[in-house]
């Protein structure tokens, strides 16, 4: 813990020093949180968006396994607050996102029409192998993104709400890196698993289709190393990548989020889409409109 996570004047003093317009802020105490929890991360997302005009797009935060509830507070984020998007955590309550007890809150957001952003768990539910180390925060968490992707894609989420937008963190944990692995074992004739229930099921649809349509990835969690923005581009569309950092926790200082602006852009097209071209594809024109709102303020487009 340190003051970064919460002081939003140092958190404009970067974005202003690194040239991002606005951030969609997000808080890991109402990830997959408890009622009362996330309603106050709302109600606080909410107050620095009026606090900071222009600079902060709210998140909502509610507990994919809270029942009506949640369900309810999804719907004011929606309704009442302006929020396009909510986060919850790839794994949770001992279940992972393929389990069917997650069915009610697909259905809820797509019918509300928010994307989810995946955040890695900050508590793995099987945390055995990585007992030193650190291994649980600097692979373990990523692996558990690696598989959210399978199991949402492979469960059939997708095909049951094909208009649904999972936003996922990490670069979805480094996913490209696998994906020559994932898509052979997509053959269950070849691997013999064509005939069992769990091993053997796929989606309607080829392993990419999903991760060209449903899926969003961003370039956060790799400390700012552009060298995996690139790998993930050998296999990831630029198209579907948008820019992320993951500050203040793992870069904390103005100068390397800026620096890591200035390699993204160096990237050349590929870069200027994942920096600010693919906003839409989660803010519906909230981007556009935070930074005109930065305009009339006086901040200036970056």
């Amino acid at each position: 813990m340190h003051a970064l996570l919460y002081n939003l004047d140092e958190h404009v003093r970067m974005m202003d020093a690194a040239g991002i317009d606005a951030a969609w802020l997000t808080s890991a105490a109402g990830m997959s949180a408890d009622l009362e929890r996330s309603q106050l991360c709302n109600d606080a997302a909410r107050k620095a968006e009026r606090d900071y005009p222009g600079y902060f797009i709210g998140a909502a935060h509610a507990n994919p396994l809270g029942g009506a509830a949640a369900m309810r507070e999804l719907a004011r984020c929606k309704h009442e607050l302006g929020f396009d998007g909510v986060v919850i955590t790839s794994e949770s309550n001992g279940l992972f996102l393929d389990a069917h007890e997650f069915e009610p809150f697909w259905t809820a957001v797509e019918k509300l029409g928010l994307f989810v952003f995946v955040h890695p768990a900050l508590k793995l539910q099987h945390s055995q192998q990585f007992d030193g180390y650190d291994t649980a925060r600097s692979v373990g968490r990523e692996f558990s993104l690696i598989m959210a992707t399978i199991r949402l894609i492979n469960s059939g989420v997708f095909d049951r709400h094909p208009t649904l937008t999972v936003h996922m963190a990490h670069l979805g944990g480094g996913i490209a890196a696998m994906l020559g692995r994932i898509r052979s074992y997509q053959d269950k004739v070849y691997w013999g698993t064509a005939d069992n229930p769990r091993h053997g099921a796929t989606p309607n649809r080829d392993f990419d289709y999903y991760l060209r349509h449903n899926l969003v990835f961003d370039t956060a969690g790799f400390c700012g190393e552009i060298s995996s923005v690139e790998m993930a581009l050998i296999e990831i569309p630029a198209s579907r990548i948008v820019f992320a950092t993951d500050y203040p926790q793992e870069i904390r200082s103005r100068e390397a989020v800026r620096d890591f602006v200035e390699k993204v852009r160096a990237l050349g097209a590929d870069g200027e889409r994942i920096l600010s071209g693919n906003v839409n594809l989660l803010l519906k024109g909230r981007g556009k409109a935070a930074r005109r709102s930065r305009n009339t303020d006086g901040g200036g487009e970056r």
